[in-house]
C-alpha cells in the first residue's frame, strides 16, 4: 500500500516558478514509477511528466518539455516537479500517482496507475 501527499501548489504570476512535492508512505515506494497529471474542471486528466522507479528515465508532455523537470529522491520517498516559466494555461489541480509501471506507453496513461494523491492547486495568473 502506498499513500501519496502532494504539496507546493499556490498562486503565482506568469513566468514564476513552483516546485511540487509528492511525499509517499510505504517502504516499497522506491519500486514504483511516479507520474504527475493535471486536471481543470470539465476536462480530462492529462499527463504532465513521469519518472521510472530508478530515476533513470523521465518523460514529459510536449506542452511542458523544457519548462518542467521531474526528479525523485528515493531515500526521502519523495518525487518533485520543478515548474519554471509558468503560463496561465498551466493552471490546474496537479496530482501525483504511482504504479509498478515501465515505459512511455504505460506511464502517460492515468488508468495505468494504482495510487493517487489528493491533488494540489496551481494557479498562474497573467
Amino acid at each position: 500500500q502506498v499513500q501519496l501527499v502532494e504539496s507546493g501548489g499556490g498562486l503565482v504570476q506568469a513566468g514564476d516558478s513552483l516546485r511540487l512535492s509528492c511525499a509517499a508512505s510505504g517502504r516499497t515506494f522506491s519500486s514504483y514509477a511516479t507520474g504527475w497529471f493535471r486536471q481543470v474542471p470539465g476536462k480530462e486528466r492529462e499527463f504532465v511528466a513521469a519518472i521510472e522507479w530508478s530515476g533513470g528515465s523521465t518523460y514529459y508532455a510536449d506542452l511542458v518539455k523544457g519548462r518542467f523537470t521531474i526528479s525523485r529522491d528515493n531515500a526521502k520517498n519523495t518525487v518533485y516537479l520543478q515548474m519554471n516559466s509558468l503560463k496561465p494555461e498551466d493552471t490546474a489541480i496537479y496530482y501525483c500517482a504511482a504504479g509498478l509501471l515501465t515505459g512511455w506507453g504505460a506511464l502517460i496513461r492515468p488508468t495505468s496507475y494504482v495510487y493517487w494523491g489528493q491533488g494540489t492547486q496551481v494557479t498562474a495568473s497573467s
